[in-house]
């Protein structure tokens, strides 16, 4: 018979060996900011191979390496649900600008262009794996111009089925939505009516609607209004692009966010996000008349050229530019142009003042469309207001997002977006101009993307989630890029760990490719 002191010593064993755990990775004496915007506390976090196990007082457990994150935050790695990456995969893998603005996961195929074999897509990224997360949305842009063209025309019945099965096809591949691109061609020649069919199609598959609008200027409301309406139509979720506005309607985003708002209290799920500047950036082909464009670059190129249809075109940029309030093309600078790089960084009126002619806006139109017929360029547009930056950052609803690829370290005068958009809400916005919490800061770039994309196990520091962390100094984070000098890493982010793995360790990337692909609620394996 057993003595009662050996006996519970026997009965406690278990008990004893469960005290003590081994992680992978212990982060210690961190301050968590666990994603769901409450206050930071002091704690632990254990991790096992691509997941999060623990989180609290883990001083009696070993791990293989332990980091000392006294003084940091630990926080979920950031989801940018606004990224434009295809074609930069295999250039640079790596994904440094992203990576070093903590950013574990992003959304790309936004505007309406993406790849339209997702299943395609995904396939070379499982082949060629690069160092973050990456989900795809299926754009109108690109589904449009596989049966349409880029011609200007409405779609009919069967043509309309067909662009239908290509959007059903990639929601059961993994897609997380529909996004359109309003703006540019051929999306901007379709009618509200089919970006709803589509959109519906997308909702079959618990998909999400996002917009670039038509207008993000002087017809802002009726492109809000429309964005809305397609989810209202179609009965999903909506995701408004970039959300800002331009002149003429500065110091007016308050009625933008009211009518998000309103949207939500109909019970729309309507949400919005931004990135932190006062600049856009985009194709200058923006410039140019819709009908222009009708047919593709060699048919705009044939009509600027035709003596009788050239004075029309410029007419109408003149029109728009006094419509718009704006005095010179001083505030369109080129961010890259592959057919002259001595244009990158310069303004329309710098480059019109090279090619001698006077500072007038038709001669500056000459200029541009003189950049259009030799392949056009990548532009930053100087155009919003900082009031207005500031409101829409303050509106809980709002998603930091950078709209911008995976950039290569020296190439052209990108804007500064692609390399420091989450630091500068971290660092300038929160830290030093008290807009919003750091907590909440946080929250925009985890949780509530994770939770309006529906990417399971992401964007929260919790047991079960996976380890997509981002560990750094809230007193010293901050964006280095600027718009003269945009090639420079964010400052900050001490170590980022993406599916367990770690990726930044003391500052410096360590070349590791852990992404993983992020499927839609829709996915169907094959």
């Amino acid at each position: 018979m057993l003595k009662p002191k050996l006996l519970t010593l026997i009965c406690l064993l278990p008990i004893l060996c469960s005290a003590q755990q081994h992680f992978d990775i212990i982060l210690k004496n961190g301050k968590i900011v666990d994603g769901t915007g409450n206050p930071w506390f002091y704690g632990d976090v254990g991790i096992a191979q691509n997941k999060i196990v623990s989180v609290g007082d883990l001083s009696k457990d070993k791990a293989d390496k332990t980091i000392d994150a006294t003084g940091l935050i630990v926080a979920p790695g950031f989801i940018d649900v606004h990224t434009h990456i295809e074609g930069d995969e295999t250039k640079t893998p790596t994904a440094d600008n992203f990576i070093y603005d903590g950013v574990t996961s992003v959304i790309t195929g936004n505007c309406g262009s993406s790849n339209t074999d997702i299943k395609a897509y995904f396939t070379s990224l499982q082949q060629n794996p690069i160092s973050i997360n990456v989900g795809t949305l299926i754009g109108h842009n690109d589904v449009r111009k596989a049966i349409l063209g880029e011609n200007m025309v409405k779609p009919d019945a069967g043509q309309l089925v067909k662009m239908q099965a290509i959007v059903d096809q990639a929601m059961r591949d993994g897609a997380m939505g529909l996004s359109t691109g309003l703006i540019y061609s051929p999306g901007m020649y379709s009618q509200t009516e089919e970006v709803v069919a589509l959109a519906k199609t997308a909702a079959k598959y618990k998909g999400i609607y996002t917009s670039h609008m038509r207008n993000e200027s002087d017809k802002i409301f009726d492109a809000i209004t429309e964005a809305i309406d397609v989810g209202r139509q179609a009965q999903l979720p909506v995701e408004i692009s970039h959300f800002k506005v331009g002149r003429p309607n500065w110091h007016k985003s308050s009625q933008m966010i009211a009518m998000v708002e309103a949207a939500r209290k109909e019970g729309l799920d309507v949400t919005v996000d931004q990135y932190p500047y006062t600049a856009s950036s985009t194709t200058l082909n923006v410039l140019i008349p819709d009908w222009a464009l009708d047919g593709g670059h060699a048919a705009a190129v044939q009509r600027i050229n035709d003596p009788d249809i050239h004075p029309k075109i410029v007419a109408e940029m003149v029109k728009d530019m006094q419509r718009r309030g704006l005095p010179t093309f001083e505030y369109a600078v080129v961010a890259h142009c592959d057919a002259d790089t001595a244009y990158n960084g310069k303004n329309i009126l710098q480059i019109n003042t090279i090619m001698g002619r006077a500072a007038t806006i038709p001669d500056q139109i000459e200029t541009i469309l003189d950049i259009i017929k030799i392949g056009g360029a990548a532009m930053v547009f100087h155009g919003m207001n900082e009031d207005d930056v500031v409101n829409i950052m303050k509106y809980p609803l709002t998603m930091v997002a950078s709209d911008s690829g995976i950039r290569q370290f020296g190439s052209g005068v990108p804007h500064p977006r692609g390399y420091g958009s989450n630091a500068r809400v971290l660092g300038y916005y929160s830290r030093e101009k008290g807009v919003i919490r750091l907590e909440d800061a946080i929250r925009r770039m985890t949780s509530l993307p994770a939770q309006k994309f529906k990417l399971e196990g992401r964007g929260l520091l919790q047991p079960g989630m996976f380890a997509d962390v981002v560990v750094f100094n809230a007193d010293s984070v901050i964006d280095k890029s600027t718009y003269e000098h945009p090639h420079a890493y964010s400052q900050g982010f001490k170590y980022v760990l993406v599916n367990g793995k770690l990726t930044v360790d003391n500052f410096k990337h360590n070349g590791t490719k852990n992404g993983a692909i992020l499927h839609g609620p829709g996915y169907i394996p094959n």
